[in-house]
């Protein structure tokens, strides 16, 4: 195991290795608790139960795709870095693709395989580098700040704090609702640990939130701390039966599937680079192995979307175990074993609300917008259509409306500034199948 993960050559070993995998497990194992309440659409009263995945079943499919997608990206990719659905790209499948367009979540499964697919197909032609250098740094920049206030959002209103306001669209909710004073109490745990540079601090501040609300009767205690792996044959396999649907194949969908592509793209390009530096393993500027680390990301997207969930890739939250000595794959192995053995803790994770999750969302929400400040607002043809991208997302509650609004003012603003020369081919593709999304949305 050493020498296939070249332990000498990087200046490594099993303990520093294994206290990396197990730094970067409890940054981002909130995404245990948050996809399935997220996914379950736990947060929305009053909801058809077919529009429901099922609690259990999306926890079971979380803990396996993060489990396998670390496993792959270990071995094959090599590179300390664990992979989980992703933030954003779970709140886009529930509240976008099934919440707001009425999508079957079967068919947003569909979606997510597809895209998947498309990612592994396009890595090993080569055409996955070519598409993301014609898009523009500042349109990729504002894609990450805009899903960031998009969750943000998510987040305010499982809390209770953003409420539906006939008036005004939305107000202020009840400060004083038991919920939302747990969330407002979890938000100042966590940003409290945040700002002191606590490593898994969005993991404790739940930990925390949920033994508070236990002492005060606002969560339930669990009869037992281990128990029973759910199910996963409610989501297992899902995706397939929307290929047999004609309501499959409309543009909408084709919209749907483009934004779990285009996002999946920018995760896994800026973590997979951030990592990969802060690790020291970027040689003259580049990635060795960026191919491999590539396929592992399309791979766990297309296992993940079979097993139940939203679009696996890789996380920033690496960066902790990085910071904890994590130089190679190994370290993704270890954290992979503990998304495992979390499967035996159902009971405990199963009692956790949304006002529990809500600070996560909202914190994450906190660190994609730091990307606004990359952004050059000097230049009104690169100001518009990146505002116009950032704001969309949430007021029109749409991550692929924020996207295709961006890709369409882009092109415009840059031809009637007389910049037509710096506006890749690609970018005219792109224009033309966002005004399709619009003109035939349904």
């Amino acid at each position: 195991m050493q020498k296939y993960f070249e332990f000498e050559k990087v200046g490594t070993n099993y303990r520093r290795e294994f206290m990396g995998g197990l730094t970067t497990f409890l940054a981002m194992a909130y995404i245990l608790v948050v996809n399935p309440l997220t996914l379950s659409l736990a947060s929305v009263k009053d909801l058809p139960d077919a529009m429901r995945m099922d609690y259990g079943a999306v926890f079971v499919a979380t803990a396996l795709a993060s489990a396998l997608g670390s496993i792959i990206m270990g071995l094959l990719g090599k590179y300390p870095l664990a992979l989980a659905p992703g933030m954003g790209l779970n709140a886009f499948f529930a509240y976008t693709v099934v919440l707001g367009s009425g999508i079957p979540w079967q068919h947003a499964l569909g979606a997510v395989f597809i895209s998947g697919v498309f990612f592994f197909l396009l890595t090993l032609t080569g055409l996955r580098e070519k598409i993301i250098n014609a898009i523009p740094i500042e349109l990729k920049h504002a894609v990450g700040a805009g899903i960031g206030l998009f969750i943000t959002f998510v987040g305010l209103q499982s809390a209770g704090i953003i409420v539906n306001n006939d008036a005004t669209l939305v107000g202020l909710g009840d400060l004083s609702a038991p919920g939302t004073l747990l969330a407002i109490f979890g938000i100042l745990v966590t940003v409290i640990m945040m700002t002191r540079g606590i490593s898994g601090a969005v993991f404790y501040g739940m930990i925390i939130t949920v033994i508070v609300g236990m002492i005060f009767g606002e969560i339930k205690v669990p009869d037992k701390v281990i128990g029973h792996v759910p199910s996963i044959s409610p989501t297992f396999g899902a995706a397939f039966s929307s290929f047999g649907d004609s309501s499959f194949y409309t543009t909408a969908m084709l919209g749907i599937i483009l934004t779990f592509l285009f996002v999946d793209f920018f995760d896994n390009a800026g973590t997979l680079v951030a990592v990969a530096g802060q690790a020291g393993l970027m040689k003259d500027g580049k990635l060795p192995n960026a191919g491999r680390a590539l396929v592992s990301d399309s791979v766990a997207s297309t296992v993940g979307a079979v097993l139940g969930t939203s679009t696996t890739t890789s996380y920033i939250e690496s960066t902790a175990g990085v910071a904890a000595g994590a130089r190679t794959g190994f370290a993704s192995l270890v954290t992979a074993a503990l998304f495992l053995l979390s499967l035996f803790f159902f009971p405990v994770l199963s009692v956790i609300t949304a006002p529990v999750t809500a600070p996560a969302l909202i914190i994450v929400g906190v660190l994609m917008v730091s990307s606004l400040g990359k952004i050059d607002w000097t230049k009104f043809e690169i100001a518009v259509p990146a505002f116009l991208t950032i704001i969309a997302m949430p007021l029109s509650y749409s991550i692929a409306t924020g996207i295709a609004i961006g890709f369409i003012f882009y092109p415009i603003t840059m031809l009637v500034k007389g910049r037509a020369k710096e506006i890749h081919p690609i970018m005219y593709f792109f224009f033309v199948i966002f005004l399709l999304y619009f003109i035939f949305l349904k």
